[in-house]
């Protein structure tokens, strides 16, 4: 017998639909999930968007395989949601991963939910969230579902530069689900629950005879202290989406806007006695970059990206007047600061991110060269240290550089400097901007007169002094126009402030070529 056709009737399916997409894997998979400590897909985005503001698309689509079992275990919604809303009143399109759905694995239509949502966040160039828990491709669906992923891979490529993209890694991803990530501007993992391998530890034990668990082969801590490619990690999904928020808030919506400048009660022209106490003046003395780096930006907030990774350089976002700024600055207390391979990768991705979305540079330095030794000249510290020249060299940004102690070297060149592009450069009166320290300097170029001196101490200190007074200091270099201003530290602050007002309007050039071949 035929059913009535009526609003009723259709409005019972409907509802009978909606329902079934709700609960994903059903009452059971969702309390396992929350034994986990984890939260939904669901829950996750309802915690990222503003309330009532995220509008759900395709929430009604469902695989449309039936080999294999399949055609018993259609959900509605295929184990992805997806969708757009607000976050602090921006739009933001975003997918979440069901686990609890076949274990949140890329089947034909998953795959295309979420390039679809891509899609959209490209066409209207607003940024984009990926919250991942996904065991990978489906295999019930064979080489087809090869499709969907490979089509991340593409529109992940086609939206960098052009929107921010940030990965939540909500669980463990594997093999081929672990490239869009990759591919994304910022990925923060969860301490204990995100891993990402390409091979897991059972195929690894059986092709290579090496044992070891999930989390030594791919948890958060090894991503974000020995790989670096987890930028931040959370204590919960809950801390997980804060950061997401939280970086979102730095950033425009796109490369044409420019980053969202808030109110700022932190007085412009403030100086800071405190600056020269705590730099010393005695280059052999260390100190902590980032309470510098707290003490000039609006009231001491610094949001330091990937600060378990390469911890000899800084990068990461905070505010000088209400305006997002990018910092990147050496780290005297590890290496003396000096610039070695993971430090110029991690140097040179933020600077060409900074650049893609209209963010300014800030560049402090305290740097004495490029770390030497065999195992760094062996890693390619020649490839890898020319990246941040090219970096720099590309960026159109406001670019202001602030010597503060030691620049020495090729170094000089990787931090910014004048024949770089830099807009500004600014240097404290301690500062040294030469090719050698002054003592390795000086025992190269009067080795001989030295040597035979009556008393070489004596005529090598003479030299060292000479050499400091006539090279070794700020002025030498603002004679030369390498230096615009030589600033007293305690006007840090008001000084880049103004720097930055002038540059506001700086134009950015049009590239006459596709692009260039950065030495990756």
């Amino acid at each position: 017998m035929t059913q009535d056709k009526t609003h009723q009737n259709a409005k019972a399916r409907l509802d009978s639909l909606e329902n079934r997409a709700e609960m994903g894997g059903g009452p059971k998979a969702i309390e396992r999930h929350h034994q986990r400590g984890k939260l939904t897909a669901r829950e996750r985005l309802g915690l990222l968007f503003d309330a009532d503001s995220f509008v759900e698309v395709n929430r009604l689509a469902q695989s449309q395989s039936v080999d294999f079992g399949m055609q018993e275990k259609k959900v509605p919604g295929d184990g992805v949601v997806t969708g757009y809303g607000t976050i602090a009143g921006r739009l933001v399109f975003a997918y979440a991963q069901d686990v609890t759905v076949l274990g949140g694995s890329v089947g034909t239509i998953h795959g295309q939910k979420i390039c679809r949502i891509m899609d959209e966040a490209i066409k209207v160039k607003a940024p984009l969230v990926a919250l991942n828990d996904s065991g990978g491709g489906r295999l019930h669906e064979g080489f087809f579902a090869s499709r969907g992923v490979a089509g991340m891979f593409y529109r992940n490529t086609a939206a960098s530069g052009l929107i921010p993209q940030i990965t939540g890694m909500m669980g463990s991803s594997a093999g081929v689900a672990v490239y869009s990530p990759a591919l994304t501007d910022f990925i923060v993992m969860v301490k204990g629950q995100s891993h990402m391998v390409i091979t897991g530890p059972a195929i690894i034990r059986e092709v290579t005879g090496e044992d070891i668990s999930l989390e030594e082969l791919g948890g958060a801590k090894v991503h974000s202290e020995i790989t670096g490619q987890a930028h931040l990690v959370a204590e919960s999904d809950q801390q997980c989406i804060e950061i997401i928020k939280k970086l979102l808030s730095y950033l425009p919506s796109n490369n044409e806007d420019q980053p969202p400048v808030v109110d700022s009660t932190d007085d412009p022209d403030r100086v800071d006695d405190a600056l020269e106490d705590m730099v010393p003046a005695d280059f052999k003395k260390s100190y902590d970059m980032r309470q510098v780096i707290l003490r000039v930006v609006d009231k001491e907030d610094f949001y330091e990206i990937q600060p378990r990774y390469a911890t000899n350089i800084i990068i990461g976002f905070a505010r000088l007047d209400g305006s997002t700024i990018g910092i990147v600055a050496n780290q005297p207390r590890v290496k003396a600061g000096c610039l070695d391979v993971n430090a110029s990768d991690k140097a040179a991705r933020f600077i060409r991110f900074c650049d893609a979305f209209n963010i300014p540079l800030i560049n402090l330095v305290d740097v004495p060269g490029y770390f030497p030794g065999v195992t760094q000249e062996h890693a390619g510290i020649i490839r890898h240290g020319a990246k941040m020249l090219y970096a720099y060299s590309e960026a159109s940004v406001p670019k202001i550089t602030l010597a503060l102690r030691k620049e020495y070297g090729g170094a000089v060149m990787g931090m910014c400097c004048v024949g770089m592009g830099v807009d500004l450069m600014l240097a404290w009166p301690i500062a040294r901007l030469v090719v050698l320290d002054t003592t390795a300097a000086v025992n190269l170029i009067f080795r001989k007169e030295i040597k035979a001196a009556e008393n070489p101490d004596e005529f090598r200190q003479q030299k060292i002094e000479e050499y400091d007074y006539k090279y070794s200091n700020p002025y030498h270099a603002a004679s030369n126009m390498l230096v615009d201003s030589v600033i007293n530290p305690r006007e840090t602050r008001p000084r880049l402030i103004k720097a930055l007002k002038m540059l506001k309007n700086k134009q950015r050039p049009q590239p006459n070529k596709r692009h260039g071949n950065i030495p990756l």
